[in-house]
């Protein structure tokens, strides 16, 4: 009789800085999507596929569950509806330590409908075992349909469970992706997120909530790439921030966002950024088009 192979779509929603793409980064076995202690740093639905000879799993890391105050922001939560439609099973990431109305007000808004599983992450913070087992018991009270798992995304404690918690919901199927891929993404758009994820890490205040990236030009040669990016920020004070004293900054941006492009290429790069000032690109539809918020 043949193996039973199954697949399907596994979407990971939660509150900003929940730790989600964390977990999909562990859960893939590499960075495959950006990450910053600051919060909102995914923007988009990116899609994270782990295939293996009996399974291939989908998994969708979405942003996190905001009140829009933009237009961006209303993009964000589009991503965040369309992932409900295609769910064969979600996980929700919820921070161990913060009270559980902030998840009864998210399971208000999503309404799931599909097989559900609780990651109370960041255990590796809280110090009492008891306080833990506490508030695991807390939340099985409150969501009796949902499977409650304590997990550390960072410190990976416990991700190994995951997936066979997963595949019990999942259906027989084929592959929907070839096996070599990791992701629906594009270089380019890894490319332009890696740099984005180090002006998060770089800069402060609302500079990495003003910032967009865009790769203008990306050029393979035998011996290097050369890329050239666009950062688009809001105000012209922003980019004067941006660059830094006598360029200072923008410099430490260029080699700090290479070092992570050349890894994630596994080749050497030639990284040329420049600045550009759109105000209230965040409001814009055209912009907003125009930068793959689509």
């Amino acid at each position: 009789m043949a193996a039973v192979h199954k697949s399907g779509f596994v979407n990971i929603f939660g509150a900003p800085n929940a730790g989600k793409s964390t977990l999909l980064n562990a859960l893939l076995g590499e960075q495959l999507v950006i990450t910053s202690p600051k919060v909102q740093t995914t923007r988009h639905r990116i899609l994270g596929i782990l295939t293996e000879p009996e399974y291939q799993l989908i998994f969708s890391d979405t942003p996190g569950i905001v009140e829009p105050k933009y237009k961006l922001h209303n993009k964000m939560m589009l991503h965040v509806k369309s992932a409900l439609e295609d769910a064969d099973v979600a996980l929700l990431v919820h921070d161990i330590a913060q009270p559980i109305e902030e998840m009864e007000a998210i399971a208000e808004m999503l309404r799931l409908k599909v097989p559900t599983i609780l990651l109370l992450n960041k255990i590796d913070t809280v110090k009492d075992k008891k306080e833990i087992e506490a508030r695991i018991k807390l939340f099985q009270e409150k969501f009796p349909k949902w499977e409650v798992m304590p997990v550390s995304a960072s410190k990976k404690k416990n991700i190994e469970k995951i997936i066979p918690a997963v595949l019990k919901h999942m259906p027989e199927a084929p592959p929907y992706y070839p096996e070599d891929s990791i992701s629906d993404r594009s270089v380019r758009f890894f490319v332009s997120e890696l740099i984005r994820e180090q002006i998060y890490n770089l800069y402060h205040e609302e500079i990495p909530y003003h910032s967009a990236v865009i790769i203008q030009s990306f050029e393979e040669k035998p011996t290097l790439n050369v890329i050239k990016a666009e950062i688009i920020v809001s105000r012209e004070t922003q980019k004067v921030i941006m660059i830094g004293k006598g360029g200072s900054m923008i410099k430490q941006l260029g080699i700090n966002a290479r070092k992570k492009i050349e890894e994630f290429l596994e080749a050497k790069v030639h990284l040329e950024l420049f600045i550009k000032v759109r105000p209230k690109w965040r409001d814009n539809e055209n912009y907003l088009r125009e930068y793959g918020y689509n």
